[in-house]
């Protein structure tokens, strides 16, 4: 026997082109562009051949991300067009057709279609009246309009396999558009099934996204059957997070900077239990509208408030030795000489008698203070900002708007369908819920161990006034060029608190010890698996909400790829003469009435 028949023959790389229908920012392509798959000596070779959105801005960040030109493409009928928009379509607008799908694909065929179409109509944060108006019907009947553009455009060639992507309740709301869906790819020879899978399980994602996805396999190009990819182990945002740099790091880039949000709704998060959502908060008491158990602080100097041991040896005295700044305060345990003068602070009623007026005379030095009813000053009301409780009378109603006209009302709003996870905040060790694109309700924000988030107890320095601050009626010193709250007086104590609504970015320490945050639109995209923790991502244009809702509608690029490989797989099984692969994995695809491939070609 010849010595070359031992050797391995030479792979031969076979290449399998893919083509993106709403392809948005291009990570379900970034998935694809990374499957692979090997059958004896042939390897796939994945490459992308274009895409097609209405969005111009996800279309520049497709080219960035795929590094592939997608193209800007009305896909609306005119009347879907109407519906959607309420208003006939601008001057120069036309309805596509099946040759711009072909324009937009370099005139090339793909072996495999991926569309993901737009889904907001079959979502279940759109209530079931809205979802039924003219407008969102016409969205929805996108989804079928698109897919028969798609196979008219590459009918002679039609692709080996199509992957329908869509969220869960599709298969509700879109009944009756899946089923003249099915029956559209059954008449151009596919065989078509509908399952439901978590991306998180397929890409071992640090979130849990529960999808629909829709199949179809050419019957004559493609005999094998289509096995359904592996599962792994969802892991928890923590292992995710640890490997980015603190929110709000510049090293993160505009994208992972923290969210500005309400003060109520940054106290909101840091009630909210970790691993829980808003209705920890009807465990709160509330009494006159204030928190009866809880009081926020800003956080403090070590020793603040301090008080010595009579024995004790004192620390460093400072140019400002104070109570609320160090241990600047001494336990006396000499008793007072019983005489009202030796009452330190001490406070007269309006009726007492004062004790002897003696050359020491300050508030600290005796009773030299009084209780005294009548209010000094500007004309003031001396119930300013009181809160009437609900079954009691109401004060005297003045010109002065903001006197003590406030009633503490039990009658809470009528809640309108709360939605599930509201100000939900994700534990560390734990998976987030599914990214989406509206980021008002759902679990956005996490319970973040780390220290360096929150100022911990010794950053402070003991000398050169570091994170010295000043009071809101005195001056400021030289402003120096490297002026830092942490290396002098740079920080002053605003009397002004923020209202309600005031929106900041605030670090409250939550009781668990932890910072109650928003995920950042960085952490977002890498929880989406859009990027890896390490890297760095800039998508178009300025704006979190248009970013936070291109990130949500984006197909997880791992998971992407545990399809794109199994798919590869069963293309490459088919063009090397393979009809049967014995597999412990569930069969994804089959004819209705068929339950094997039947081989073809000789023995």
């Amino acid at each position: 026997m010849k010595r070359d028949a031992f050797l391995r023959h030479p792979d031969e790389h076979r290449e399998i082109r893919t083509f993106c229908l709403f392809g948005a920012i291009g990570a379900g392509a970034k998935g694809f562009m990374r499957g692979s798959a090997r059958v004896g000596n042939l390897v796939a070779r994945p490459r992308c051949i274009g895409s097609v959105d209405v969005d111009a801005a996800a279309n520049r960040d497709f080219k960035r991300i795929v590094g592939v030109e997608a193209t800007t493409l009305d896909l609306f009928s005119r009347a879907q067009y109407t519906a959607f928009h309420g208003a006939e379509p601008p001057a120069g607008w036309r309805e596509a057709t099946p040759e711009d799908i072909r324009q937009a694909a370099g005139g090339e065929f793909p072996h495999i279609v991926f569309l993901s179409a737009p889904c907001k109509g079959f979502s279940g944060l759109l209530n079931e009246t809205r979802s039924k108006t003219a407008k969102y019907q016409a969205l929805n009947g996108l989804t079928e309009r698109g897919v028969w553009m798609m196979l008219e455009a590459f009918r002679d060639c039609l692709p080996e396999l199509i992957v329908f992507e869509n969220v869960p309740r599709i298969a509700t709301r879109g009944r009756h558009l899946l089923d003249r869906i099915a029956q559209l790819f059954r008449a151009y020879g596919y065989a078509w099934a509908e399952t439901t899978h978590d991306c998180g399980e397929l890409g071992g994602l640090a979130q849990s996204r529960k999808r629909f996805l829709g199949v179809a396999r050419h019957m004559e190009k493609v005999p094998p059957f289509l096995y359904e990819p592996p599962k792994k182990r969802l892991q928890a945002v923590g292992t995710l997070l640890d490997r980015m740099p603190l929110p709000g790091d510049p090293a993160g880039g505009p994208m992972h900077r923290v969210p500005r949000l309400q003060w109520k709704t940054w106290v909101r998060l840091a009630f909210v239990e970790a691993g829980s959502d808003w209705r920890s908060l009807n465990r709160l008491h509330v009494e006159d509208g204030v928190l009866r158990d809880f009081l926020i602080v800003p956080e403090c100097r070590n020793g603040y408030l301090g008080v010595r041991h009579w024995e004790d040896s004192t620390g460093t005295v400072q140019g400002r030795s104070l109570p609320t700044n160090g241990a600047f305060s001494i336990a006396d345990p000499r008793p007072p000489a019983g005489t009202l003068e030796y009452a330190q602070y001490g406070v007269m009623r309006m009726e007492d008698t004062a004790g002897a007026v003696i050359n020491v005379k300050s508030p600290g030095q005796g009773t030299f203070s009084v209780a005294d009813p009548r209010h000094q000053g500007p004309a003031k009301h001396n119930n300013e900002f009181r809160i009437v409780p609900f079954d009691r009378p109401a004060t005297a109603v003045t010109g002065a708007h903001g006197s003590g006209q406030c009633v503490a009302d039990p009658r809470g709003a009528a809640e309108s369908a709360a939605l599930h996870g509201k100000y939900k905040v994700e534990r560390w060790d734990e998976f987030s819920r599914a990214v989406i694109a509206g980021n008002a309700n759902g679990a956005f924000a996490v319970a973040d161990p780390r220290p360096g988030a929150i100022p911990q107890p010794g950053d402070a320095y003991q000398t050169g006034g570091h994170y010295g601050v000043r009071r809101w009626e005195d001056s400021s010193g030289a402003v120096s060029s490297a002026a830092c709250h942490d290396n002098g007086f740079w920080s002053v104590a605003d009397p002004r608190m923020p209202g309600a609504t005031d929106k900041m970015v605030a670090v409250i320490r939550a009781l668990d010890g932890t910072w109650h945050r928003p995920f950042t639109t960085l952490e977002l995209a890498a929880l989406q698996s859009i990027i890896e923790p390490e890297e760095y991502l800039e998508l178009d244009g300025l704006n979190d909400s248009d970013w936070r809702e291109r990130i949500g509608n984006a197909v997880p690029p791992a998971a992407a790829e545990a399809i794109a490989s199994t798919m590869y797989q069963t293309l490459l099984l088919a063009w090397s003469g393979e009809t049967f692969v014995l597999s412990a994995a569930p069969i994804w695809v089959r004819p209705v009435a068929v339950a094997l491939s039947v081989a073809q070609g000789g023995a």
